[in-house]
């Protein structure tokens, strides 16, 4: 926190918008097909013609990174997003419902929560052959615990609370305290999460791809480039050290950024109930 603090908001925001930028017009700003191969430039250092060089085909470096954007993004998404989701109405319900409810979700949560999430994904994607789909899966299904108690500790801070207790006197139902009342007042807790579990994602993807078992053989993401360019340090070390720097700058950029919503939703959250 102290760190984050310390770097300028603009920086982990403006990276994140060339990223973004990337992805969103990655076909359009790439300056040549990523896919392209160039059996007589292969393994060529930067240049005039290729900024970041080519790797052992001849594809231009810089054109797969920024096609490879859209993938590095959606993939960590689509995790943080379902887990977001189910995380957040599991954890409602049983920080909210208390009794046999809490305690038959947290038991079932603390069998998953002890098992090492990216090695039971390397196991269970490599058994059933690979694919982006199942890698994607199987990350949300591992990761939905941590965030469950984390929004279940922040819903049993809430739930006897002044408001909450107001609620129930005059007769409001359970579903609309649990998303009208107790959802705004842990939406700080679910952001964060939801932040932290991108960037859990992102290298998660990152490495199942590097291992051979997330995208296709081929393709432009960063954790696959990564693999494919390994042995090329020699010959052209940014076919190699350019993802590996974006997909930390990436992650590092939106702690930093979540690290500052958090902040600033809390201490709204902390005016509100003073009002």
């Amino acid at each position: 926190m102290g760190f984050a603090r310390r770097v300028p908001g603009a920086i982990p925001v403006f990276a994140l918008g060339l990223v973004v930028i990337a992805a969103l017009g990655g076909d359009w700003l790439a300056p040549y097909d990523p896919g392209a191969q160039d059996l007589g430039n292969t393994a060529m250092p930067p240049s005039g013609a290729h900024w970041l060089g080519t790797d052992d085909l001849g594809r231009d470096v810089l054109s797969r990174l920024v096609s490879g954007a859209r993938i590095a993004l959606l993939g960590p998404a689509a995790v943080a997003l379902g887990v977001a989701v189910l995380a957040t109405a599991i954890g409602l319900l049983a920080g909210y419902r208390g009794g046999w409810v809490d305690s038959a979700i947290m038991r079932g949560v603390d069998l998953v929560y002890a098992v090492p999430p990216l090695l039971v994904a390397i196991v269970v994607v490599g058994v059933f052959g690979g694919g982006y789909p199942l890698a994607i899966g199987v990350l949300i299904a591992l990761s939905v615990p941590a965030d469950v108690r984390m929004v279940r500790s922040a819903v049993l801070a809430q739930r006897n609370l002044a408001y909450v207790e107001s609620a129930r006197t005059v007769g409001l139902g359970r579903g609309r305290i649990l998303f009208t009342h107790l959802l705004p007042n842990v939406l700080p807790t679910v952001v964060a999460n939801l932040l932290l579990t991108f960037v859990s994602a992102l290298v998660g993807l990152a490495a199942l791809a590097f291992l051979g078992l997330g995208v296709g053989t081929g393709s432009p993401d960063w954790g696959r480039m990564l693999a494919e360019n390994k042995g090329m340090l020699d010959l052209n070390p940014a076919a190699m050290v350019a993802p590996a720097v974006l997909i930390t700058v990436v992650a590092a950029s939106v702690t930093l950024v979540g690290d500052r919503v958090y902040d600033r939703m809390a201490a709204r959250g902390r005016d509100v109930g003073r009002a």
